[in-house]
């Protein structure tokens, strides 16, 4: 199968790339890179951009398969792509959408200034430790029944508001408002249900965790104070999604999908990227399925803030405000209108980046535009970007999600030792509390890109702004 070399990148501007749609004769539309100069060579050192080209091959796809700046090979679909589907005649793809559904990041800001805590910042972190807790499977304090479970897969976060978990400005700064409507919890496995049973609230291991950080560079003062963000405040950012449940709605679903494609006869290029109709039943199986993950996820998320929240009470001894910025989500399947036709748009490992204006967004944000949030890898900075109006032309309205992977988890293990890179960060002022060396060693910064050249690449293309960036002083792992 021929896959991509740099000399059939045809450059559309300093920051966009493409594979025209005579590349491969089974390509329905060109495939889209959004990268710097400097990163091309990164791009041929995996299968992403093969993984990129094979999503133009699919039933309905509109426009072009796109990458972001954070693009590495994941499964069937690169992580850092973008695909919409026409609705009436396009796909859904469960391997597309990605395992961890609703993987996502949420950001809070505290009153306090680092100055004014700093000494408290090893206390604080090792607080959070105890009360989120991590690792892989490890259950978190509340064992949902079945009436529960229901209430959290149909309704996500607004649930927990409803029972004194969240406060209504949660729900105003999270991606549609925490809960996706029409997911019906019978779509959901048995096994998926008792997997996630007792998560909740949890962050379990990989990549996801729980960091203390402080504004270290304001880029638009204007922005960042209708924000709330200012140099030095401190801030909390969760990343984290559906853990066992969402993983296990995935497996069930691509298994089926694959029977799908053997009943309809069809032969995929790669049957990771395994599809169903859809208006089929299973798709429309599949995309409630998804939406309930995806409330588990937001839910998941907000029951953190609860437990982050209530760390910083046990450590000052009073309730702190701890404001929700946003929370974005990074794996998920949502419909979308755009150039007057409605889309299924995939993003896996990609995050809405919507502009003012847009009728999606609260109130508040409204006039300024979605505050979009790429984490970056452990030790290393993250930022906060506004939604500019030309995503809505050229990205479906999208952004990356983070720094992405250069080196696979298992050869970081082999090349970096957890406890020395735990010595490495606590001599730069960072404080780590993590449950396992090992995994510590997985998320090392050198595992991933340069999230700065991630962020330059979509500050300068224009589909989003640059407004602050974070820089870790506290880290919390599974």
């Amino acid at each position: 199968m021929k896959i991509p070399q740099k000399e059939d990148l045809i450059k559309i501007s300093d920051y966009i790339w493409e594979i025209p749609k005579s590349f491969r004769e089974d390509m329905k539309v060109p495939a889209r890179i959004f990268a710097s100069e400097k990163m091309l060579d990164e791009l041929f050192k995996d299968r992403s951009l093969w993984q990129l080209v094979n999503l133009t091959t699919l039933p309905g796809i509109y426009k072009y398969a796109l990458a972001m700046p954070d693009i590495h090979e994941g499964y069937g679909s690169p992580v850092g792509g973008v695909a919409g589907f026409i609705k009436e005649e396009g796909i859904i793809s469960p391997g597309i959408c990605g395992y961890d559904i609703n993987c996502g990041v949420r950001l809070l800001v505290s009153p306090f200034f680092y100055e004014e805590i700093k000494d408290k910042i090893p206390k604080l972190t090792e607080q959070i430790f105890k009360e989120v807790p991590s690792g892989v499977g490890r259950g978190g304090f509340w064992k949902l029944n079945n009436d529960e479970m229901n209430k959290v897969l149909s309704e996500g976060a607004k649930w927990l508001y409803n029972i004194g978990y969240a406060e209504k400005e949660d729900l105003e700064a999270t991606e549609s408002y925490g809960s996706l409507e029409n997911a019906d919890p019978v779509d959901v496995s048995n096994h998926a249900k008792e997997r996630g049973r007792d998560q909740l609230g949890t962050i379990g291991a990989g990549n996801h965790f729980v960091e203390i950080q402080r504004v270290a560079e304001v880029f638009d003062d204007t922005l960042a104070k209708l924000l709330g963000l200012e140099k030095n405040k401190i801030t909390i950012l969760i990343h984290c999604g559906s853990r066992g449940l969402g993983h296990q709605v995935a497996t069930d679903y691509i298994r089926e999908a694959l029977r799908y494609l053997e009943k309809q006869k069809i032969d995929l290029v790669d049957k990771e990227l395994a599809y169903f109709l859809f208006d089929s039943e299973l798709g429309k199986n599949y995309f409630s399925a998804m939406k309930a993950s995806a409330n588990f996820a937001f839910a998941n998320r907000q029951l953190i803030a609860y437990e982050v929240r209530k760390a910083f009470k046990k450590v000052f001894g009073k309730e702190i405000n701890l404001k929700q910025i946003y929370d974005v989500a990074h794996n998920i399947v949502k419909e979308e209108a755009y150039d007057e036709k409605k889309l299924l748009v995939h993003r896996k490992g990609a995050t809405r980046s919507f502009p003012a204006g847009n009728p999606e967004l609260p109130e508040k944000y409204r006039e300024i535009g979605q505050p979009t949030l790429i984490p970056g890898s452990m030790g290393t900075a993250s930022y906060v970007l506004i939604g500019e109006p030309l995503s809505m032309e050229i990205s479906f309205g999208s952004s990356p999600h983070g720094a992405g992977r250069t080196m696979s988890r298992a050869e970081a293990k082999r090349k970096i030792r957890g406890s020395e890179l735990k010595k490495e960060l606590e001599a730069r002022g960072i404080t780590v509390a993590a449950g396992s060396m090992s995994g510590l060693a997985e998320e090392a910064p050198e595992a991933y890109k340069d999230v700065s050249e991630v962020v330059e690449v979509v500050h300068n293309i224009g589909i989003a702004k640059k407004i602050v960036k974070l820089v870790p002083i506290g880290i919390i792992k599974g």
